[in-house]
């Protein structure tokens, strides 16, 4: 797992701000969430992800959009599906600032896994094998987490490379 500093690190060089600034900020700020952050206008959640929080966000990078079938973002970004898109955002959200270590060490008493609920109401299995972080889905599918430990004012980012679906 990389260090607090190996994250800043990571944090400068994907542009995204600092401490100082908030969960929707940061992710404005970074060429490879401009996805996540369409779909976060669309689903009316900006207000909400820019509170208080604190919020733990597994952000799916533009990568992990680009991977769902063809015509899967432009429909749930229509006025229509606002509700089934505010559903699988919240699904990568959970209440609390969970750092990397922290979840790790969760799931490290736990026999390398654990769950956290998400701010949807389902549950994530988290999984640790080594230095490899993967998130499961409650459809079975996985996620690994690419930049860990993007701390902001209002929570913390973790991005990944899959975009996880509830059921």
């Amino acid at each position: 797992m990389k260090t607090s500093s190996l994250a800043l690190i990571a944090a400068a060089s994907l542009g995204l701000a600092t401490a100082s600034t908030n969960i929707v900020q940061a992710a404005q700020a970074s060429p490879d969430f401009s996805t996540l952050v369409t779909a976060v206008q669309a689903a009316g959640l900006v207000e909400t992800l820019s509170g208080p929080g604190p919020f733990t966000v597994f952000a799916p990078t533009n990568a992990a959009f680009d991977a769902l079938p063809d015509g899967t973002v432009e429909n749930l970004t229509q006025p229509a599906q606002q509700e089934q898109l505010e559903g699988i955002l919240t699904y990568h959200v959970v209440q609390g600032n969970l750092m990397a270590a922290d979840i790790v060490a969760q799931a490290q008493a736990n026999g390398g896994s654990t769950t956290v609920t998400t701010v949807q109401g389902e549950d994530l299995t988290v999984n640790v094998s080594g230095s490899t972080v993967t998130i499961t889905d409650a459809a079975g599918g996985t996620a690994t987490v690419t930049t860990p430990d993007l701390a902001q004012s209002n929570g913390v980012i973790h991005g990944i490379d899959a975009v996880l679906m509830p059921e």
